[in-house]
């Protein structure tokens, strides 16, 4: 059954920020019910094969033997013992996963995936991407950005640009960029060879007008007035990920939920001498070509296709279902669309953005809610069963 029309419902507005900034990183764990989790920043996706190859020796010797890709192309390590710290933080200085223990948590940067592989975009984005990481870990000031604030840098096709991140660097034509703030719909115009300054600088303005105010914010959409975001006309930001499968650069592997064996990922080391994780949990393998690894897609047009989920229980305490067993099920009969996420609590962990399928559990069943860029103003349904929830995703996926 689709969703029907309800009545609209309260939604919570930013998050309060009293209790302080608990994102995981690789070195602060978050305590899980089934052990500790690890966050291990990959500023722009990137993986050397060696690289991964630790990553999964890590998985399988001190987690639970998987790892799990996330929304900002970054990759979480679950299952950990609470005393693993020192052990991990070691192993991952070792294979230059971490650069800097005083701001390993805010080199939260994503980057065009096939930027430099398909002939598309107008920048390669490689020298973007290494300044802006070594300068963001000798800043002073980037140090006071949240575990979640988010750089994004855009060739000009705008994938990325599309995520609203913190602070967006769409490469333009013949050079430069236009800075884009928050969600804002216009944008500050960069000369050539100014990006990654007029990058850090918007994010260390952002941390003084924080401190200068006594601003509670830890995103810059949450306080859009502090900074100015510039007057240039914003571009059409609605390219679409990339999708499972070969392209002329190499090949495009999905997952499930996001999540990879320790087998799997050195299968994907094997085929390709880098890896570059995506915002949306999948890995490009330049010059690689099939096929993916058994679970893993490298075919378009499946349900599976911009399809996640939270955690869920039972490895969450405020999980009030097992989503991704009950997402599986609906997706296993379901149909490709719109971008659909499944979570355990209001909380709504990894959601995309723009405009989404929201299925939320409910202790009782799941709601199904279209979900339109910041607002909630879609039809919702009334409390489904696991079996309903499935037919309503679907329909709302084909005509929302």
């Amino acid at each position: 059954m689709p969703p029907t029309p309800a009545a609209a419902e309260a939604r919570p507005g930013p998050p309060d920020r009293a209790g302080g900034d608990a994102c995981p990183g690789a070195l602060r764990l978050h305590s899980a019910d089934d052990g500790a989790l690890a966050r291990v920043r990959l500023p722009g996706g990137l993986l050397t094969d060696r690289q991964a190859r630790v990553l999964a020796g890590i998985a399988e010797q001190l987690g639970d033997g998987a790892l799990e890709l996330t929304s900002r192309g970054n990759v979480q390590l679950r299952g950990l013992s609470a005393d693993s710290g020192p052990e991990l933080g070691a192993r991952l200085r070792t294979a230059g996963l971490l650069p800097s223990e005083t701001h390993e948590r805010v080199r939260n940067i994503v980057a065009s995936p096939l930027a430099g592989l398909d002939g598309a975009g107008h920048a390669d984005l490689r020298g973007w991407l290494t300044e802006l990481d070594r300068r963001l870990c000798a800043s002073e000031l980037a140090a006071g950005l949240a575990g979640l604030f988010l750089f994004a840098l855009d060739d000009g096709r705008g994938d990325v640009a599309a995520l609203d991140a913190d602070v967006t660097l769409i490469a333009t034509p013949g050079g430069g960029a236009l800075l884009r703030l928050g969600r804002a719909d216009t944008a500050r115009r960069i000369a050539p060879g100014d990006e990654v300054s007029a990058a850090l600088g918007a994010a260390e303005e952002f941390v003084r007008a924080l401190r200068s105010t006594g601003t509670g914010a830890w995103f810059v959409r949450d306080a859009p007035d502090l900074l100015d975001p510039g007057s240039v006309p914003l571009p059409a930001v609605t390219c679409d990920p990339p999708e499972p499968g070969p392209f002329a650069g190499g090949l495009v592997v999905g997952t499930r939920f996001g999540r990879l064996t320790a087998g799997q990922l050195r299968r994907l080391a094997d085929a390709a001498p880098e890896l570059r994780i995506t915002p949306w949990r999948s890995v490009v393998l330049p010059g690689a070509t099939g096929p993916a690894p058994d679970g893993l897609r490298a075919e378009p047009g499946s349900a599976w296709e911009r399809a996640t989920a939270c955690t869920g229980a039972p490895g969450c305490a405020k999980s009030l279902a097992d989503v991704r067993t009950d997402a599986a099920a609906a997706l296993e009969r379901g149909v490709p669309g719109l971008p659909v996420h499944w979570s355990g609590c209001e909380r709504r962990c990894g959601h995309p953005a723009g405009q989404w399928v929201d299925v939320l559990a409910t202790g009782q069943g799941y709601r199904v809610t279209a979900h339109h860029g910041a607002g909630y103003d879609g039809q919702t349904s009334q409390d489904l069963t696991t079996e309903q929830m499935a037919e309503a995703v679907a329909e709302a996926r084909r005509t929302t």
